[in-house]
């Protein structure tokens, strides 16, 4: 069931926008709301809600959120389990009475090989991914169709674009490259309506939460495996997908924009 928390509903003829952004608790989600919030914008933003904390994480970047201006609802599901990106999209209309905007940006990373790969993993995987992806586009699609605005952004993964026996992702390499896929027809039957779809697919990016996040000698590899030197944090990615969600990339769509440090160079 859907738990849904609204701060604040926004004025309809002074509001700019309504974004919808799954997996905003922490990292990249949380970055980006950061970036967006302003007044006159109004932030649906999601998470899991697995325990407490995870519900605190989001509670707070709405409240960061709310004070630089936006209008924030939170709502909890997992993605993974039917229906619930429905839910998601319905709850976000109701709040706000539009949707504009959505980044499909929860998801996970799974190290683990072909070999040792089971089938209810590799489902799971599927269901939290590409199977959410496709749910929330096919609900979204009628508001975003109505916008002037639409935008679409999907969170794929460099695992998509670059194979190696010693960093297997069998898994996450699969269902990312299908986001990628399922982001490309959308972007081929939303064009008509004058709404963009695009995928953002970073590196190494450094988390803020998790058991890999204070893991020094793993971030030391990651950066050393990145030509620039150095990992994404998480606001480098939001400031990408932040710019394709404006009006100046109104004319990119369909596209694959890697955002690595030169990761996927060679």
């Amino acid at each position: 069931m859907n738990d849904v928390r609204q701060t604040d509903r926004p004025d309809g003829a002074s509001r700019s926008r309504v974004v919808l952004i799954t997996g905003a608790g922490s990292g990249i989600g949380a970055a980006l709301a950061r970036r967006l919030a302003a007044p006159g914008v109004a932030l649906m933003l999601h998470a899991r809600g697995a325990d407490d904390a995870s519900r605190e994480r989001l509670a707070a970047v709405a409240s960061e959120c709310s004070a630089l201006g936006a209008a924030c609802a939170t709502v909890f599901a997992d993605l993974a389990e039917r229906g619930s990106a429905a839910r998601i999209v319905d709850a976000t209309h109701a709040a706000f009475g539009a949707l504009d905007q959505l980044v499909a940006n929860a998801g996970h990373a799974q190290r683990q090989t072909l070999e040792t790969l089971d089938a209810d993993t590799f489902d799971a995987a599927f269901a939290a991914m590409p199977g959410a992806f496709a749910a929330l586009l096919t609900r979204a699609a009628p508001l975003l169709e109505a916008s002037s605005r639409g935008r679409v952004v999907a969170l794929s993964s460099f695992v998509a674009h670059r194979y190696r026996a010693d960093a297997p992702f069998a898994a996450t390499s699969a269902v990312k490259a299908a986001v990628e896929s399922l982001a490309k027809t959308a972007a081929a039957e939303f064009a008509r309506h004058g709404v963009t779809v695009n995928c953002v697919a970073p590196g190494y990016t450094r988390k803020d939460r998790g058991p890999s996040a204070d893991n020094a000698p793993a971030w030391a590899r990651a950066a050393d495996a990145t030509p620039l030197g150095h990992v994404a944090e998480p606001a480098d990615i939001a400031a990408l997908i932040a710019f394709l969600l404006s009006d100046d990339a109104r004319h990119i769509t369909g596209q694959v924009i890697h955002i690595d440090g030169g990761l996927t160079l060679g």
